[in-house]
């Protein structure tokens, strides 16, 4: 689904606070399917209609020897895509550096992607699997980025978020093709989640000590996260789905204090009820998924990763205080969604 013109981006957030912005990579926001194409200056969803002044972007995938979009100018590229773009952005990053611009820059990687097409050495080095053969060079990619912002003197005091954006696509067909989801239920699309769950790490080395916790988050944390530790305030009109994570950083946050929402639109997307779709409303121990139509299923996460078991029946008060939550949620996304070009409520 295309991003509306009405929702509000970290990047617009963060341009009015006087940060350089930066997108480079992949932006999947402005409804293009297929491979990644040039986004025009001209394309009212492009980045840097969202705040994102400089952009080296492509609407979708890509694969290596790519063409991309210099602030929507095609300009074609050489080498693995992953790095490619982790090299323009520590070169924008280097400017802010040298201007003592504090900056935000979102780098979207492509890979793991079909068609999987890694660099030849890639390749042999992943025993002949395009999938980790990519992966491999996304690793690379991003400790040339953290040895980069080291050697920019910025390392320590650069909050980093690192994420996949959805669970793995897998092939019943070719189940080792596209790795794993490790155990958890159903792929990419599903509510279940070996759809929703990714590998999720923060780095901010002069805040955060290393550690590891079951708390869960999302990306919709990231705002609110980030507009709370630089003290910023945001419009009370804009509803917000995430909650700040800074209390996780500093060691008192123990549990989520709101639940997080998932919906995955289908239909009509122009007359949007609450059955467009399958959704699921995840709290810190149960979560409800509504798979179709007054269909319902909970899940104790804690004690079933796999969701195997649904126990629905056994905890009736439960799943209608989830229901009105998760109702209550959605409610709330349809109005943002009929707002137009107006505020997101």
């Amino acid at each position: 689904m295309p991003l509306r013109r009405n929702e509000v981006t970290v990047a617009q957030v963060l341009e009015r606070a006087g940060y350089a912005t930066g997108h480079f990579g992949k932006w999947h926001l402005n409804g293009v399917a297929g491979p990644g194409k040039v986004i025009g200056e001209d394309d009212p969803l492009s980045p840097r209609r969202f705040g994102f002044g400089e952009t080296f972007s492509v609407s979708n995938y890509f694969e290596r020897d790519w063409t991309f979009g210099r602030n929507g100018v095609a300009e074609k590229a050489r080498g693995d895509g992953s790095e490619v773009i982790v090299a323009e952005a520590l070169r924008f990053i280097g400017g802010a550096v040298e201007r003592r611009q504090p900056f935000f820059a979102v780098v979207w990687f492509g890979s793991p992607h079909v068609p999987h097409q890694p660099l030849p050495e890639d390749l042999k080095a992943a025993g002949g699997s395009g999938y980790y053969g990519e992966l491999i060079a996304v690793d690379r990619a991003m400790g040339k980025l953290r040895r980069g912002l080291r050697g920019l003197g910025v390392g320590e005091s650069t909050m980093v978020w690192f994420s996949g954006d959805n669970g793995g696509w897998i092939d019943p067909e070719h189940p080792e093709a596209n790795g794993t989801n490790a155990g958890l239920r159903g792929r990419k699309g599903d509510m279940w989640d070996g759809g929703l769950r990714v590998p999720g790490l923060v780095e901010w080395p002069k805040r955060i000590k290393p550690g590891v916790t079951a708390v869960p988050a999302g990306l919709v944390d990231i705002l609110p996260t980030v507009a709370d530790v630089l003290g910023l305030t945001l419009d009370p009109e804009v509803a917000l789905d995430g909650v700040s994570l800074r209390g996780l950083m500093e060691g008192t946050m123990t549990s989520r204090p709101r639940p997080l929402g998932f919906w995955q639109f289908a239909g009509d997307q122009g007359r949007l009820t609450e059955d467009s779709g399958p959704s699921a409303w995840s709290d810190n121990r149960y979560k409800l998924v509504k798979p179709g139509r007054e269909r319902w299923e909970l899940y104790d996460v804690l004690e079933d990763r796999g969701e195997t078991r649904d126990v629905a029946a056994g905890h009736p008060e439960v799943v209608e205080r989830m229901k009105a939550g998760l109702r209550e949620w959605q409610a709330s996304v349809i109005r943002s969604y009929g707002a137009g070009e107006g505020k997101a409520r």
